[in-house]
């Protein structure tokens, strides 16, 4: 369940709710004073983009998990990380 960010488009205040997507599109709709808040953090993964490189113990997990399941290809991109 995504963690989101509203503010009060009135006072400002900046609040934090779990809640599922439905559920979200129907709490906006009973607080119209509330806006979600967008952050870059939020939709950011820095391994993905390269930024950040997983360390040497994910990728021994990684080979690890190749080694017991058959027919895995998970080392062809376990290898590159």
């Amino acid at each position: 369940m995504p963690l989101y960010e509203f503010r009060n488009k009135e006072t400002g205040e900046v609040t934090e709710k779990f809640m599922g997507i439905s559920a979200r599109e129907e709490w906006l709709a009973k607080n119209p004073n509330m806006e979600t808040v967008i952050s870059g953090s939020s939709f950011i993964d820095p391994v993905r983009l390269g930024l950040v490189r997983p360390d040497q113990g994910f990728k021994e997990v990684l080979q690890r998990i190749h080694e017991k399941t058959a027919g895995s290809t998970l080392n062809k991109t376990s290898r590159d990380l």
